[in-house]
This record gives C-alpha cells, sequence and structure tokens, in this order.
C-alpha cells in the first residue's frame, strides 16, 4: 500500500539536502568572489595611489622654515626665519650624496585676481621655481618649453602655464606662447604651457599655477634672498632622510638655530613616505589573502559536511552498488568526483563573477577619468589572471581533499549493514 506520510518524508529529506548542496557551494562561490573582488580592489587601490603620484622622485626631500622653538646664540624663543639663497649653494657644495636642490617661492593666496588678461581675470598661485623643480616634481609639457638657466640669470620676465590657467585665460584652440599676461601689475611672456603627472601638490595644485622664474620672483615681490622651501634629491643608493639631517643640521649652525629644535626647520622625506606607503598596501595585501583564504577554507569544510550527509543519505544506494561488486575504489571514486564537480562549478562561478564585476567597475571608472572626474584614487582593479586560476586549482584540489573523509567513510560501510540502512 502506498505510504503518502513516508514519501512527503523522503521527499523533504531530498530538498534539505538539496538546500544544504546550494547553501555549500554558495560558500565556495562567496569565498573565490570575495578573495578575487578583494585583491583586485586593492590593487587597483594601490595602482591609483602610485599613479597619483606619477613621476615623482621617491628619494627626494623637502623642507621650509617655521619659528624656533628654543632661544639660542642670543637669539629669543619663537623667531621668524628664512632658507636664503647661501644655504642653497652651500648645500650643492658641501653635503655629500645629494643630486639636486631646487629652491622655491611662492605667493598668490589672496581673495583678489592676481591674473589679468584683456576681459579675463582670475586668481592663481604663483610660484618661483629654477629649472631643476621638474625632476624633483616632473610634469608634462603641453606647449613651449619650461624654466632654463637664462631665464634665472637675467632674470626674465616670463611664465610656465598649469594648463588650468590656459584654458581659463586663452580661448579653446589658441596658441599662448609669446602672448602675454598680467601678474600683479607685471607683464610675463608665456613660454610654456605644462600638465602634472601626478595629484601630489605643493602649495597649490600645479595645473592651477604660474611658474615664474625664482630670482625674478626674489626681485618683484621684495623678497631679497628668502628661499621659502628647499627641495633636495639624494643620490642612488643614498638616503633621502640621511641627506635631510645633514641639511638640518647644517642650515641650523648657520642661522644660530638650538641643535634639538626640532620644531624651527620643517619638512618631510618622500622616501619615507613612501615607504610607508609600501607597508600598508603590504598589509592590505595580506589581509586580503587571510580573508579570502579563510572564507574558501570554511567553504570547503562546508563540501565535506555536506557530502558527509549526502553519504549518509545514499547508504542504501551505497550497499547495493558494494553488493553487486562495485570495488570500494570505484565508490571513493564517485563521491570525489562528485565533491570535485560541486566545489570546480561554484569555484569558478565565483571567479567568473568577480572578475566579471572588476570589469564593470574599471569600465565605470574610466568614464569617470574621461568626463573630468578629478580625485579618482582607483584605477584598473583587476587581479592576475594566473593568480585566479591557481586559486581556482588550488580550489579543486581541495574539493577533493574534503571528499576523503565522506569518502572513507562510505567504503567502511559493510554492504549487508547498507542495505539494512533507513
Amino acid at each position: 500500500m502506498f505510504d503518502i506520510e513516508r514519501w512527503k518524508e523522503i521527499m523533504s529529506t531530498l530538498k534539505q539536502n538539496k538546500l544544504r548542496s546550494f547553501l555549500t557551494a554558495f560558500g565556495v562561490f562567496w569565498g573565490i568572489f570575495m578573495l578575487i573582488v578583494m585583491a583586485g580592489m586593492g590593487k587597483g587601490f594601490e595602482t591609483g595611489v602610485r599613479s597619483g603620484m606619477g613621476g615623482f622622485a621617491t628619494n627626494s626631500v623637502f623642507m621650509w622654515t617655521q619659528r624656533t622653538a628654543k632661544p639660542y646664540g642670543g637669539f629669543r624663543r619663537g623667531r621668524n626665519w628664512n632658507f636664503e639663497n647661501d644655504d642653497v649653494t652651500l648645500i650643492r657644495k658641501n653635503i655629500k650624496g645629494v643630486k639636486i636642490v631646487a629652491p622655491r617661492l611662492f605667493a598668490g593666496w589672496g581673495s583678489g585676481e592676481n591674473t589679468v588678461r584683456g576681459d579675463k581675470s582670475a586668481n592663481f598661485n604663483l610660484k618661483g621655481d629654477y629649472p631643476e623643480w621638474i625632476e624633483i616634481n616632473p610634469m608634462e609639457l603641453l606647449k613651449g618649453r619650461w624654466l632654463n638657466n637664462m631665464d634665472i640669470r637675467e632674470r626674465r620676465k616670463v611664465c610656465v602655464l598649469g594648463v588650468k590657467v590656459y584654458e581659463q585665460m586663452f580661448a579653446m584652440g589658441e596658441n599662448p606662447i609669446g602672448q602675454y599676461l598680467r601678474v600683479d601689475g607685471i607683464y610675463y611672456q608665456v613660454v610654456g604651457v605644462i600638465e602634472p603627472l601626478t595629484q601630489m601638490n605643493m602649495q597649490g595644485r600645479a595645473e592651477e599655477s604660474i611658474f615664474l622664474p625664482f630670482s625674478t620672483m626674489q626681485v618683484v615681490y621684495n623678497y631679497g634672498d628668502a628661499v621659502f622651501v628647499i627641495g633636495a634629491i639624494a643620490e642612488d643608493n643614498v638616503s633621502a632622510a640621511h641627506i635631510q639631517e645633514e641639511i638640518k643640521t647644517m642650515i641650523k649652525k648657520r642661522h644660530k638655530i638650538a641643535p634639538d629644535d626640532e620644531q624651527a626647520v620643517a619638512g618631510f622625506s618622500l622616501e619615507k613616505e613612501f615607504q610607508q606607503i609600501s607597508n600598508l598596501f603590504l598589509g592590505i595585501r595580506i589581509l586580503t589573502w587571510i580573508v579570502g583564504i579563510g572564507t574558501l577554507l570554511a567553504g570547503v569544510i562546508g563540501v565535506s559536511n555536506i557530502m558527509l550527509v549526502i553519504v549518509k543519505a545514499r547508504t542504501k544506494e551505497i550497499g547495493v552498488m558494494r553488493a553487486i561488486g562495485a570495488t570500494p575504489r570505484k565508490v571513493i571514486g564517485q563521491i570525489l568526483l562528485e565533491s570535485a564537480f560541486l566545489t570546480t562549478l561554484a569555484g569558478y562561478l565565483g571567479m567568473f563573477s568577480g572578475m566579471l564585476l572588476l570589469g564593470l567597475i574599471n569600465n565605470q571608472l574610466m568614464k569617470a577619468v574621461e568626463s573630468g572626474a578629478e580625485g579618482v584614487f582607483l584605477k584598473n582593479p583587476e587581479i592576475n589572471f594566473t593568480v585566479a586560476i591557481s586559486c581556482l586549482m588550488v580550489l579543486i584540489i581541495s574539493g577533493i581533499f574534503a571528499g576523503m573523509i565522506p569518502a572513507r567513510k562510505a567504503v567502511s560501510i559493510k554492504p549487508i549493514d547498507a542495505l539494512r540502512a533507513e
């Protein structure tokens, strides 16, 4: 007689196993999906930040002056002071390991409009530089040339424009070379237009700045021999932090500043900053792999558990197979195949979905950049295809090993006991 209640019980058990199988497969899917996405996003963030730094010299240092914190050499505490032209000369001559030294001046942060051309006026940052500054902070020349030594020696009234200055002060397509801008009442001839290769800004954004010869700016703005910022690049195999300390020591001695006054000479070393950033990204990569591998391991354990459930549900079937001559090897092989299939299918779908999501994100980022979006610190989020395939292969092998315990349990049951099982 047909037992409808027993049939319902059997169907419920099958549905429960299917649900468990689905949840287990989803766990594997989610593990490799998250690993791919996290690794790709971490790589994209690292690429974006490093790209934002452009070709900035990583072995460079920058220093500027602040009020003294301690009285020394007959001078009171809280003295204002500046670097001088002679400081730059002495650094070049006396500090070993210095490859390039470049001073800088700046102005133009007032609220008024300091730049005029015809009926157009605006306010821009003004920077007085030596030709060597472009080696510390590389910029792309869009038109004309950069400042040269002749400009410095002859104190020429010439200028190089950031690309945003050009776009705002000239008509689209107009050639600015040889044209004049009036900056704070002085006319300067435009000799070049630049675009920064980095998103790192010093004394204002380069694309919104006007660059003047350092010597010209000293005279025009009556700065005397003052220097506001000193930038330097260390020679290869020389620590930038080391030359920074040597420069500080020499300057403190020359300007009668207490040797232990840590406030008077401020600055930073990009070498140190880059090392900190590299350590940060290393930590992100390690964390990503720890979380991803942990999630994958949980999925693999889930595969082992669901296979144990399936083996228990198919005890009678296994008993029949053994009774009609199936060898233990064949039974183990079938269970391992099912375990590997479940893991491979879920893993492949997770890998494919993760790479597809990274591709969609990358397309959106490219559209944002093309539309002129700024401050995008995520670039080319991707994961190496070889790494992705390697992860999938490790997952498949893990899935096979996950099926070993259920498989051994299946062949350990005697056929007669299996046939009696309910």
